[in-house]
């Protein structure tokens, strides 16, 4: 008998700390979020390639032939990291200039750019209190055989004639490959970046107008984008390289203005089949205007194709960079770029400079790899089958 009275205290007990409980109801995003987590290609590529863009941006303190810290009679000077302020966009001009020459910091002989590699010996030589820290890797990306030490096409783990060993050697110039790559990264992944978010504010509206209101009105624009695609983008590369240099922005327009099509059809069929539901209806009899029907309520039901094709539109994005930089239509020279090293090794390869090419192929494929990882684990975490908003 007490142990029936026991018993039942205890489901008691139990049955009263399940009421106090609180239930915790993780939303769609929260469950597809540790879906994505779930799936490590996906989750550790995309923690490896966005912890590489961070520190890309560190570039002008990490890989650079100016120098960290200089200590010149008595006083300290910071070279690379007054480079770095005056490179800023916008707010770059407020901290003057970045030149210092080598009679500046007593490199006799140079009224031009101080050598900081040269400067570092010339002090280790004289064994006084003038210091030299140089960057962990001390090479630019754009310094070439007019800079001493630095000599054509000199093989992977070489060292240069000052002594310091060039990771992946130097390319028909002089300039040192790995720096170039890795400059070329930051390039390549921020256009592509750029390219996909105007891809998404042009292709988004219009895709979203024409699926919404249908009729005659998508007939037209249809049609019209179907003219549109077929303009041959490269031409009207050519034809522009040939009045204008292009640069930067320049080729982010350009892009730009051919690379929408792709997800306005996405977002129209989006649209057409959010707009039959009920709830799009009892927003109209209820006099909810159309714009916000269209952006707070079927947009965010109309997400899982624009979150699932943005890492295969940057994909696109550095695809197409790399492509017309290998054509000569691209970034104008010095600047890094994986395109132009490759028709670069492209030119050598006959005479055994294999790793001008090797080099920024390897890099290619392993950022691609990358984000079609991410891609395909987005996609898997974000299919319909997978969670339901009626679950």
């Amino acid at each position: 008998m007490g142990d029936r009275v026991l018993d039942r205290d205890t489901q008691q007990v139990a049955v009263q700390r399940v009421t106090e409980e609180p239930v915790v109801s993780l939303s769609i995003f929260q469950r597809r979020w540790r879906k994505f987590k779930s799936l490590r290609r996906g989750y550790y590529s995309l923690l490896l390639l966005l912890g590489a863009y961070v520190l890309s941006f560190f570039l002008p303190l990490l890989v650079t032939n100016k120098a960290l810290a200089v200590r010149y009679e008595g006083r300290w000077y910071f070279p690379a990291v007054q480079s770095w302020l005056v490179s800023l966009p916008l707010i770059g001009k407020l901290f003057g200039s970045d030149f210092y020459s080598g009679e500046f910091f007593g490199q006799r002989g140079n009224a031009g750019e101080c050598n900081y590699r040269l400067l570092q010996q010339q002090y280790e030589a004289e064994g006084g209190r003038n210091i030299v820290i140089l960057a962990p890797y001390p090479y630019s990306p754009l310094e070439d055989v007019t800079v001493q030490g630095n000599v054509a096409f000199l093989p992977p783990l070489e060292r240069d004639p000052n002594g310091f060993v060039r990771l992946l050697g130097t390319d028909d110039r002089g300039r040192d490959v790995f720096a170039r790559m890795a400059y070329g990264f930051q390039i390549s992944l921020s256009f592509a970046l750029i390219l996909a978010l105007l891809e998404y504010l042009i292709g988004v509206p219009i895709g979203a107008a024409l699926g919404f209101f249908g009729g005659r009105f998508d007939i037209l624009v249809q049609r019209l984008i179907e003219i549109w695609a077929t303009v041959p983008f490269l031409f009207l590369v050519i034809i522009v390289a040939s009045i204008v240099r292009p640069n930067f922005i320049l080729l982010l327009l350009l892009l730009a203005l051919f690379t929408w099509v792709g997800i306005t059809v996405l977002i129209r069929a989006e649209f057409y089949r959010e707009k039959a539901k009920d709830y799009v209806a009892a927003a109209l009899a209820i006099g909810v205007p159309r714009w916000k029907i269209m952006f707070k309520h079927i947009l965010p039901n109309a997400l899982v194709p624009i979150i699932t094709y943005f890492p295969f539109s940057v994909v696109s994005g550095i695809g197409a960079l790399v492509s017309l930089d290998f054509l000569g239509f691209g970034l104008p020279p010095p600047t890094p770029s994986w395109g132009e090293m490759m028709s670069v090794g492209l030119q050598h390869l006959a005479t055994g400079k294999w790793w001008l090419m090797l080099s920024p192929m390897v890099a290619l494929f392993l950022t691609l790899t990358l984000i079609v990882f991410i891609g395909e684990s987005v996609r898997e975490a974000f299919d319909p089958r997978t969670f339901s908003r009626l679950r």
